[in-house]
């Protein structure tokens, strides 16, 4: 089996600060590419069944339009993924303030998150594995957050074409941190997402509001459009009369993962006709499905393909919506002398069929 190989290219700069491409290349057909503007995943180019090679997650073109204003395409988001109601949490009996991003909510960490800066970046590669670290430091105050947080991602591909991500953080005063990958997957490389096969190992999921903020405890999936306890499509399922998914205009929700304490399958994702398949695993508590519901062809990739609504899924793994201001959902809060650690893999079983 071919060694897993790992090199960088230039990608022009951010404010003057170079930014590269890392590429990790499993040799068998499954390549990822990772910029270090946001530490964002560009490109992740797998084979489908007849050995026809994609990019199954949607890109911009350039580092222009990485640095414009954009919905977070392939970026660690940060310090605090989802929304914070109202920008503001109080923790240990203090009031912190987060910028009011989204419909007067704090989104993804604020207008000037993890997503837009330029992370550090090192190499590492085994006979079975190419890795790229990206290292940011986030200071004291930043976006409004206490305490000054180091944050490492790390991407790891393997020889069977799985593709890991490692999330570690660490802090010198107490404060909440969330970070998750806003990869856009399309499984087909063309088209939408709309007759993609979706299955969420979760047996409830977190209503929201008008503005994506929780309106009370999980709710059970069963006889709901949210039941994606089976293989559904996601066209049928955005297909139906619901007052949650009129309010998002598709998903755009957190699903409550079972399990909870280790490394487990959150998600599996079939294009039609099977050519390829991506399951989601993951020690997060949660995943947010978000249908690409804004997207209206204001984005093109570098192909000049347009990314429209429905044209991808967001299968962000995660801690839950507002969880610094919910004490009844798992806690995002993070105290000196802990690390906060998480793991996902995206993992291509019909690699091995």
């Amino acid at each position: 089996m071919p060694r897993p190989t790992v090199h960088r290219t230039p990608f022009g700069s951010a404010d003057g600060t170079p930014v590269h491409l890392w590429t990790l290349d499993c040799g068998t057909g499954v390549r990822a590419e990772i910029l270090t503007y946001g530490a964002s995943l560009h490109r992740l180019t797998v084979p489908d069944t007849t050995g026809a090679t994609a990019s199954v997650v949607r890109s911009l073109a350039t580092v222009d339009d990485y640095t414009a204003k954009h919905p977070y395409f392939g970026a660690v988001v940060g310090r605090y993924a989802n929304r914070i109601a109202h920008g503001r949490f109080t923790l240990d009996g203090t009031t912190y303030h987060v910028p009011a991003n989204d419909h007067g909510h704090a989104l993804h960490g604020g207008p000037e998150g993890f997503h837009t800066k330029v992370w550090d970046a090192s190499a590492d590669s085994t006979d079975d594995t190419a890795s790229v670290r990206l290292a940011l430091h986030s200071p004291d105050g930043d976006m409004g957050f206490p305490g000054a947080l180091d944050c490492t991602v790390t991407y790891t591909l393997d020889a069977t074409g799985t593709l890991a991500i490692d999330y570690t953080s660490v802090s010198d005063r107490p404060t909440v941190v969330n970070l998750t990958n806003h990869a856009y997957f399309d499984l087909a490389g063309h088209g939408d997402v709309l007759g993609h096969r979706l299955e969420v190992d979760a047996d409830t999921y977190v209503p929201v509001d008008g503005d994506g903020i929780p309106q009370g405890p999980p709710a059970e999936v069963r006889g709901t459009p949210f039941d994606l306890t089976g293989p559904r499509v996601l066209g049928e399922r955005l297909g139906q009369d619901d007052e949650q998914l009129r309010a998002a205009g598709g998903f755009d929700h957190s699903w409550v993962l079972r399990d909870a304490g280790g490394l487990r399958r959150a998600a599996r994702l079939t294009a039609p006709r099977a050519a390829r398949v991506l399951e989601v695993w993951t020690t997060e508590p949660g995943i947010q499905v978000y249908t690409a519901n804004q997207l209206d062809g204001s984005f093109t990739d570098a192909t000049g393909r347009r990314h429209e609504r429905h044209g991808s899924v967001c299968l962000e793994t995660q801690h839950l919506p507002d969880s610094p201001n919910r004490p009844d959902l798992p806690s995002t809060v993070l105290r000196p002398g802990d690390t906060a650690r998480s793991r996902t893999e995206l993992r291509f079983p019909h690699l091995g069929a």
